[in-house]
């Protein structure tokens, strides 16, 4: 009796710590005004990087919140870009907005679900975007490891194409697009969490 009940402490702690939402409340108000800066890139030219060849398109930076984040070990671009951020900014950094709207993550998408509109659908798709993280250096890696839903996060790089064998990625160079191919390719150079 005393190791059933025992195993099954153990199961429920172990579900728990696993589905468990690691998440930061910052509380309501626009925590991050501007959308995500976008330049022309020169002088920098295609590059390897763990197989595969990079070709920046685009410097960018960025500051927004993390809305969600979905880490991915066993898909083909898990290699290269082992963790996806859907972010937002202006008004889809706002919790008193977002806490209006369900969002979610898998297959390299974001979703998103309302109910009723708590701002308007082109906000909700103009205002955020699913993003293909790919660390420049281990320091980059381990700092993704500690991001959290909820956290203010600060980050510059490259948007990238990435070409591996047969596949290629092209990163989105609009935030207004949307569906299949909108997400933003960042090759991150940098990332802080700022709170």
């Amino acid at each position: 009796m005393k190791t059933t009940v025992f195993w099954l402490f153990l199961i429920a702690i172990t579900w728990w710590y696993v589905t468990k939402e690691d998440k930061v409340i910052l509380g309501a108000g626009v925590r991050v005004t501007d959308a995500p800066y976008q330049s022309k890139i020169r002088g920098i030219k295609p590059f390897q990087f763990k197989g595969s060849k990079i070709t920046p398109l685009a410097n960018i930076d960025l500051r927004a919140k993390v809305l969600s984040k979905e880490n991915y070990s066993f898909d083909e671009g898990a290699k290269i870009s082992p963790v996806d951020l859907a972010l937002g900014w202006q008004n889809m950094s706002d919790e008193d907005v977002l806490k209006n709207i369900e969002i979610s993550q898998s297959g390299r998408f974001y979703r998103w679900h309302v109910n009723k509109f708590p701002i308007p659908r082109n906000e909700i798709q103009t205002q955020s975007a699913n993003m293909h993280m790919i660390p420049a250096s281990s320091i980059v890696e381990s700092a993704f490891k500690k991001i959290k839903k909820g956290q203010i996060i600060s980050l510059s790089g490259y948007l990238v194409r990435v070409d591996t064998g047969s596949r290629h990625w092209i990163s989105s160079l609009t935030r207004k697009d949307t569906g299949a191919g909108a997400c933003e390719v960042i090759y991150v150079n940098h990332i802080d969490i700022v709170n």
